[in-house]
């Protein structure tokens, strides 16, 4: 796959359902519909990767009988939505703890993810209780404990080492997209968004289709990328050498 990444932060969905007087779990289950509608139409509009910010670790302070619902939102689409996802070649990833996470979504998840291994049209990463600052702690753990059990030399310890923990290979996400009007990453792939562009827009994630991805991406064309050099690409292009 050699399309680019793009990451989506899915703001808006209680304030889509508190316009229209409805309780904001009702807001949840309309957002389904977008992750719906923007995975099918993701692979046409050359992407390879769409990282989806579904659940920050900040979320759990929200009321619990709201974050049932998400949680059983996610088990119904996984459910759901499997064997499209199969057919239409969407290999599904997790990242983020998952120790927290109720077991009948776990379950459900984790039979995607397998189930879905040989896809190789579209990496769909699910970010569920994630948070960026837990996440680089987390790798940097992992490395340090590599390093006490003599797995790995003290040297090795370098920001590419480090880089790949993060992120398994997964190339860093070209553009984030934020809905709902907020202008913020909040704790969302810090690392990885070193040299992302951004695009931010007013429309709520329910109301958020293909149709307004393409329109990101064509704003994203036009961006000029230096990634800190002089020499210059356009959109997509990844600085090589």
């Amino acid at each position: 796959m050699n399309g680019i990444h793009v990451a989506i932060i899915m703001d808006g969905n209680g304030r889509w359902a508190r316009m229209r007087g409805r309780p904001r779990w009702r807001g949840h289950v309309a957002g389904v519909d977008a992750v719906r509608d923007v995975v099918k139409g993701a692979s046409d509009l050359g992407i390879s990767t769409l990282t989806l910010f579904a659940f920050s670790s900040d979320n759990w302070k929200r009321p619990p009988t709201e974050v049932g619902r998400l949680f059983w939102l996610l088990r119904e689409y996984c459910q759901h939505e499997r064997a499209e996802l199969i057919d239409n070649g969407v290999r599904v990833t997790a990242i983020g703890r998952r120790d927290r996470l109720p077991r009948s979504a776990l379950r459900e998840l984790e039979r995607t993810e397998r189930d879905t291994v040989r896809g190789n049209q579209l990496h769909l990463r699910l970010a569920i209780d994630y948070g960026a600052r837990w996440a680089i702690a987390n790798a940097a753990r992992t490395l340090a404990a590599s390093v006490s059990r003599g797995e790995l030399d003290e040297s090795d310890m370098t920001r590419e080492r480090l880089h790949q923990e993060l992120t398994g290979g997964v190339p860093d996400p070209d553009l984030i997209i934020r809905t709902a009007g907020e202008q913020r990453l909040s704790d969302f792939l810090l690392w990885e968004a070193a040299y992302a562009e951004y695009v931010f827009t007013n429309t709520l994630w329910p109301d958020f289709r293909r149709a307004d991805l393409a329109i990101a991406l064509s704003e994203f064309s036009q961006r000029e990328r230096r990634f800190g050099s002089l020499q210059t690409v356009r959109g997509a292009g990844r600085l090589v050498g």
